[in-house]
Formats: C-alpha cells, structure tokens, sequence
C-alpha cells in the first residue's frame, strides 16, 4: 500500500490567529490549542501550525506520511538512495516519528500507526473528508525528475496523467497530490526569489462563489485575519507564477503569508 500524504505543517508567530483563519474559512477541525501549537484536520490531512521558535524559519515548512511499515520505507531508501538519512523525532510530536529528507533535501515526516508519539487528531477515526479540504502539495524543486522517482520508488506514490509537455510531475496516494515542479532562477524575474522548496498548499472547496463570500465576511469581520496584502509589478509576478499550477483557480495566501490555491470540486 502507497504511503498516504497526511501531515502539513506550517511555522509561524501567529499560530493562534492562522488557526482560527483556516477554521473559519476552510471549515477545518481540531483537538484543542496546545501553548505552542494549533492542530487541525480536514478528515484526511492534518494542518499543524506551530509556533516559530528562533532560528526558525517561517512558512510553509513540511509534509509528512503514513505508512504500514517504516522498516521497509528505510529498506528501500538503503537500496536505492544510500545517501538518504533519517532521525527519530523527539515524543512530543503528535505526527511526526521519524524525520527523513528527500534527494533535494526537502525534510518530510514518516508516521506509522502504533507510533507512541500519535495523538490528538493523528490518532483518531476519520469521519470522511470535508467539503473544504486540502488537494495538493506544491514543491519546487532543482532536480523534479530525480525527487519524483524518490517519492515513486520509495513511498509508491502513483503518477498522474498530465497534458503533453507540462514539466510537473503529480503524484498521488488516491486521495492527495504532490505537484513536483521544476524550480529555475529566472521564473523569478521581477519578483523576490525564493529558494527551491515547498510552494504552495492546494485547497478544494464545495463552490467557489460560496467560498469568495465567505472570504468577504470572514475580512468584514475580522480585518486581522484577511490574507496579507502586497500589490505592485512584484507581486503580479509572484501570483503569475503560482497560477501555473492548473490544479487552481483562485489564488490568495493567509494572514502570514502562506500562498493558497483554492479550487471547485
């Protein structure tokens, strides 16, 4: 059975505030707010918002995934990337057992049931996936065809059909997607750059005009959780480039920054 794409995890010194924003807006839930964390589900992926300690950076910062059996997981890894290494993550984790990057060095989790540090909504029944759920991970990469035969060959993700010369990669668990997408300099020209890592988080929403209302009432309500503001020739460049991914089609980021691409579904 393929590893199953379960854990997102953003960093951030708003945690309590970016919690509420994607309750709010995305309908998601949670088992409470731990001093320096907010830990959220979709009915499928776990969002985890963690507190930016120093040194750390901000923003989108992780994934992680489920399997039946690590053991095989570093079996694999030994056969075909010797140079991979892992680490086991200290216990007051609710996801994340085993800490492991991939050839690009991207760090992603490794959870198995059974794990002594599961808890929380990693370590309860699904009632179903909600109408507002996490659909995608993006991930820019220098090397995507290297990376996507890592995320294939080790954890079994499965590709996904793609229009003739798209240079991404899309793999997915059945249920959720990892978009492996070149990463070159000069997509960044007339924007700030940013460094080869994970772009973006894909939702999918029940209608799209419903979700723009919501969007409008959730900045009437509460202006300090309307998604950060940044105009100008730099920032037409930036969303230009995350409206590459055809997997959206509305594009906005929350109160810290966090690039979002919603869909209807």
């Amino acid at each position: 059975m393929p590893a199953r794409l379960k854990h997102v995890a953003i960093v951030s010194q708003n945690h309590t505030l970016l919690g509420q924003f994607y309750e709010t807006l995305f309908g998601m839930t949670g088992d409470g707010r731990a001093e320096g964390a907010v830990s959220l589900t979709d009915g499928y992926v776990g969002l985890n918002v963690n507190n930016r300690a120093p040194g750390r950076q901000g923003g989108l910062d992780h994934f992680g995934f489920e399997v039946d059996d690590v053991d095989a997981i570093f079996a694999r890894v030994q056969d075909d990337f010797p140079t991979i290494e892992w680490l086991k993550r200290p216990t007051n984790r609710p996801f994340a057992g085993i800490g492991m990057h991939d050839p690009a060095g991207n760090v992603f989790d490794l959870s198995q049931a059974g794990m002594e540090n599961r808890r929380g909504i990693y370590d309860q029944s699904s009632n179903g996936v909600h109408p507002r759920h996490i659909d995608h991970i993006f991930l820019r990469t220098v090397d995507p065809e290297l990376v996507a035969r890592f995320y294939i060959d080790v954890l079994g993700l499965t590709p996904r059909e793609k229009p003739t010369g798209d240079p991404n990669h899309y793999l997915t668990d059945g249920q959720m997607t990892l978009v492996v997408a070149p990463w070159h300099i000069t997509d960044y020209a007339g924007s700030g750059i940013e460094r080869p890592a994970s772009e973006h988080i894909g939702f999918v929403v029940e209608d799209m005009d419903a979700f723009r209302s919501d969007l409008a009432a959730l900045i009437e309500k509460n202006p300090a959780m309307a998604p950060r503001p940044k105009k100008g020739d730099e920032a037409e460049a930036r969303v230009k480039l995350l409206s590459q991914c055809h997997y959206g089609e509305f594009q906005l980021c929350d109160p810290d920054g966090v690039l979002l691409d919603v869909r209807a579904g």
